[in-house]
């Protein structure tokens, strides 16, 4: 993969997008490298030459996408905001603004997390296993979860809008979340308002 550092702009922007596109479509095991080089107007080895295989470049763009996320999440990251709920909004709202400027970074995402593939899927779970480590942070850190009522565990909580966000993603996959991403998020945070009613304490 060292010979992707320095190409030619046009050539790692065509080459990325194409992949994304392709491997978001038909997932990993019918994604053809024929495909991605036609539609990025490279030749065929370039894939080889570049990455030494398909699973390569499907680790990379894994790579790829996640670091542009994490640089996204740092820069517009509001660490004054204390409550679980609004921040769980903020990040959404992040999210969301990313979705909408880079939309095959997401339609990507959202096939590679729930790839199934026995050739990748042990390299996705240690993937997703540290993207989760970053969540965690962005999540709990600085965040006041005393407004909890004493028996609720809010790491539960947060894995139950962990498993909402799969169902989401299963729904990108699909093609249906891109003309309603308004209505979607909307859906959402009255969820989040909902739930912060019942199982914050009565005096929040």
């Amino acid at each position: 993969m060292e010979n992707f550092i320095n190409p030619h702009a046009e050539k790692q922007e065509a080459l990325i997008n194409a992949a994304m596109n392709i491997f978001s479509k038909n997932g990993y095991k019918k994604a053809s490298v024929g495909d991605i080089t036609a539609e990025a107007g490279l030749a065929k080895g370039m894939i080889n030459y570049y990455f030494g295989s398909k699973k390569n470049l499907y680790l990379y763009l894994a790579e790829f996408s996640g670091k542009k996320m994490v640089e996204r999440m740092e820069q517009d990251f509001d660490r004054n905001i204390t409550d679980f709920f609004d921040n769980m909004k903020m990040m959404t709202r992040i999210k969301m603004s990313m979705m909408k400027e880079n939309p095959a970074i997401f339609a990507f995402l959202a096939s590679f997390y729930l790839e199934e593939d026995p050739d990748v899927r042990d390299d996705i779970q240690e993937y997703m296993a540290k993207s989760l480590k970053f969540r965690e942070r962005w999540i709990f850190d600085d965040i006041d979860v005393s407004r909890f009522k004493d028996d609720i565990d809010a790491k539960l909580i947060d894995r139950l809008l962990i498993w909402a966000g799969e169902g989401m993603a299963n729904s990108l996959k699909q093609g249906l979340i891109y003309e309603e991403v308004e209505k979607h998020t909307n859906d959402l945070f009255a969820c989040l308002d909902m739930m912060k009613k019942y199982f914050y304490k009565e005096e929040d």
